[in-house]
């Protein structure tokens, strides 16, 4: 039998050469593969085989022609400034208005959410068409800061701000630190202060402060890692990084950009990759 490339030590492995086709996360990928949906040169593909130029890619039985090598191009960002009232989802059962009805169309790729803020949450959202550039942002091994502005109904004590930058909060799926946290300001019942946190559990920064008593009237999030909400983004509106600053945040995440870019658009449309979807439950 002869060794094909997939065999071979040589090549990219399976799930991160579909995560930079634009198909989804590296995450989501490997639980495509485990669910077997994926098959290399006509057999069922395995987490961590290899693929090359000349290996034949299908997913649900629909082929895919991978990113490698010099088919390569950057990634497309977008900043976008999120309206409380938003959800980061695409579908809803009821029916409530989702950040992706703003973003532009892309056709044979998909926009991927660089983390999430809840439904009465403000602030800055990364989407992204590269897999890999999420994943070098989300993933809690490379502890990326958030940092938020917060408002909250009463005032932290001296003994409360340190130990959430001490000791830290426990709540029911874990302990929780700040790194930083500041007073901002305020006048009467709201005081505003200013955070920076290194995880992005659900809804753990408004839990931290109710734990404590302090319900959170105001929150929105101002900075995700080197990347800053631009004051001229008001609600509602987004812009694309350029070039430079795409450049500047795949070295700061230790990401080289032939690992990060994406598949060109004509190729995507070539190889029907719209077409290649979550399988239904």
């Amino acid at each position: 039998m002869t060794e094909t490339s997939a065999t071979k030590q040589a090549g990219e492995r399976l799930q991160k050469a579909l995560a930079q086709a634009g198909l989804g996360s590296r995450r989501e990928m490997e639980n495509w593969i485990s669910e077997r949906r994926v098959s290399v040169n006509g057999e069922v593909a395995t987490l961590g085989m290899r693929v090359g130029e000349d290996d034949k890619v299908q997913v649900d039985g629909r082929n895919v022609r991978l990113a490698l090598l010099t088919e390569l191009k950057l990634p497309r960002v977008l900043l976008y400034h999120k309206q409380e009232g938003e959800i980061v989802s695409r579908d809803d059962p009821g029916g409530r208005a989702s950040v992706f009805d703003h973003l532009p169309k892309l056709h044979g790729q998909k926009w991927i959410a660089v983390g999430r803020l809840d439904f009465n949450t403000s602030g800055l959202l990364i989407f992204t068409t590269s897999g890999e550039l999420a994943n070098r942002l989300m993933h809690p091994r490379f502890e990326v800061e958030r940092e938020y502005a917060v408002r909250l109904q009463g005032e932290l004590t001296e003994a409360q701000m340190k130990q959430l930058t001490g000791p830290g909060i426990e709540l029911e799926d874990g302990l929780v630190k700040f790194d930083q946290l500041g007073i901002e300001g305020g006048e009467g019942f709201n005081h505003w202060y200013r955070l920076v946190i290194r995880e992005g559990r659900n809804r753990e920064v408004r839990r931290t402060f109710e734990a404590l008593g302090l319900p959170v009237s105001r929150l929105m999030r101002v900075r995700f890692g080197m990347i800053n909400l631009p004051p001229r983004i008001k609600r509602g509106m987004m812009i694309e990084l350029g070039e430079g600053e795409l450049r500047a945040v795949l070295e700061w995440v230790g990401l080289p950009a032939g690992e990060a870019r994406q598949v060109d658009k004509r190729d995507a449309q070539r190889n029907k990759l719209k077409r290649v979807a979550p399988r239904k439950k």
